[in-house]
């Protein structure tokens, strides 16, 4: 009867403790029960945001000069990398294409390939990705500021609606600007490409862009222009949202402008991919 009360008072130290292991599961339920709130709570957020930047879309008094305004600062200083941008892919679409296309015996459907990589996908991809970059850190940044020093909560007080003055004008000058860079973009990408097929060859102008706009059919060019203005519409809206959602500290402001540049680059991503699925099943 000793030995067994003994062998049953060393074995109890070892047993688990029920109550510590109770506190720590508490503690990760509790955790993971935050979290979970934060994301949802985060998505409610997130759609609320859309559905007030819709209603003020449609109501009556639109910020025509800050939309110019808007307008002029996505459109005009994002010119000089976009112009770079263009150019780059074509040169680079074009230089590690060829000696394939060498190797088969088709060189001379260089224009047309490259052509269409650029008009279906690069273009539009890469210089909304650059946008989104550049304009949605932008916009996350500025908006962001303007929620740490208050700017957004007087506007509010002197009864101006923040929302139809700088959310709805910032994603209007988006949703249009956005298209015409990528145009643009395509366009010096096919000249980069004429200029990449001279380097180890001898080929005019006319005949290139004959060759390659030969290849080219409206289907081609309607679906990546349509896909270009949602890339806009996502980039001004994401970087507004973060920007409004954004701290009251100074660092909030980086996390925003950070923020906004991830979440846009992914929705960029995301609408490709639709665009591309929704492309297959015409």
């Amino acid at each position: 009867m000793v030995k067994k009360i003994s062998s049953v008072r060393r074995i109890i130290p070892k047993l688990p403790d029920v109550k510590k292991h109770a506190i720590r599961l508490s503690e990760t339920t509790f955790k993971e029960t935050k979290r979970a709130n934060v994301f949802f709570s985060g998505i409610g957020d997130f759609f609320l945001f859309f559905w007030l930047t819709i209603k003020a879309a449609f109501s009556g008094g639109f910020e025509f000069q800050e939309f110019l305004r808007q307008c002029y600062q996505i459109g005009n200083k994002t010119l000089p990398l976009i112009s770079i941008t263009g150019i780059v892919i074509g040169l680079v679409l074009t230089i590690q294409s060829r000696p394939v296309l060498v190797d088969f015996g088709a060189e001379s459907m260089l224009p047309a390939m490259v052509a269409l990589s650029i008009i279906r996908e690069m273009g539009p991809v890469v210089t909304a990705l650059i946008c989104a970059g550049k304009i949605g850190s932008g916009m996350g940044a500025e908006l962001g500021s303007m929620k740490v020093t208050e700017q957004i909560d007087a506007m509010e007080v002197s009864s101006v609606n923040p929302i139809r003055y700088l959310v709805v004008t910032r994603v209007l000058a988006a949703t249009l600007m956005i298209p015409i860079l990528v145009l643009y973009a395509d366009a010096l990408g096919i000249l980069g490409s004429w200029a990449g097929a001279n380097i180890k060859g001898n080929v005019t102008f006319v005949l290139f862009f004959s060759q390659a706009f030969s290849a080219i059919s409206f289907m081609d060019f309607l679906p990546a222009v349509i896909k270009t203005f949602f890339f806009g519409a996502a980039i001004g809206f994401v970087g507004c949202y973060k920007g409004f959602t954004a701290g009251r500290g100074t660092e909030s402001v980086g996390k925003a402008a950070n923020s906004a540049v991830v979440l846009a680059s992914l929705f960029v991503i995301l609408i490709d991919l639709i665009a591309v699925q929704i492309t297959d099943m015409l």
